[in-house]
């Protein structure tokens, strides 16, 4: 397996001024963005497939959320958005069983956000299970209920399928998108639109590339 770390990117803060991206530039494959050796399966209809990979505890999936999820509600339904919570050894297995938890309970987006918000602004560790218990009753979340769901059979089974989903993937950093199951990209990835620019200004070069990836994929499903 390959080494898995949360990609450094340029340091500068989110509050930094962020000037207009060139629109005129097209994104370029093998620089902004890469294609998977072995196209994956997509279960999305007629819509195009969206998938991120990342864990709470990276600082730039943190900074990438807000503008993510602007974007996936400016698209509407023309995607099916989907995530998925990267495993990275026992240390942060707690956060991966929380996303999935949440999800399982129909309690994700109400609570998405703010585990993040617990995590960067709150600084809260949530490395124990006894932690995330603390951290969900503290926040209105039925305790019992979670506990329960949080040691069930559904969710040991999504955690035991993430190591071979990041593999198909071919999941080496995060944040990273796929879209529809064959292209990706990422703020790092993207950098190509934003050379020398700020982590604000990778992010936002690559929701222009995912821009491009959706319409392209549309095109391809529109083929006869």
């Amino acid at each position: 397996m390959r080494r898995r770390t949360c990609l450094a990117l340029l340091a500068v803060g989110l509050a930094a001024a962020l000037p207009a991206l060139s629109h005129a530039a097209e994104p370029q494959a093998g620089r902004d963005f890469g294609e998977l050796r072995s196209p994956q399966p997509v279960d999305a209809g007629n819509k195009v497939e969206v998938i991120e990979f990342f864990a709470y505890y990276c600082p730039h999936c943190h900074a990438f959320e807000p503008q993510l999820e602007a974007w996936v509600k400016k698209q509407g339904d023309n995607i099916v958005f989907r995530r998925v919570h990267v495993e990275n050894g026992a240390a942060v297995l707690p956060q991966e069983r929380l996303f999935y938890t949440l999800e399982a309970m129909g309690l994700l987006d109400r609570y998405h956000a703010k585990v993040f918000e617990a995590m960067h602004v709150q600084n809260l560790r949530l490395r124990s299970d006894e932690e995330v218990f603390d951290w969900v009753a503290q926040n209105g979340i039925d305790r019992a209920k979670f506990v329960e769901a949080y040691g069930s059979f559904g969710i040991r089974a999504k955690l035991s399928r993430v190591a071979a989903k990041m593999n198909a993937y071919e999941v080496d950093h995060w944040p990273m998108v796929v879209v529809d199951g064959r292209w990706v990209t990422s703020p790092s990835r993207a950098a190509g639109l934003a050379p020398n620019g700020n982590e604000a200004q990778k992010q936002q070069a690559a929701l222009q590339v995912m821009d491009t990836l959706v319409e392209r994929a549309r095109a391809a499903k529109a083929r006869p």
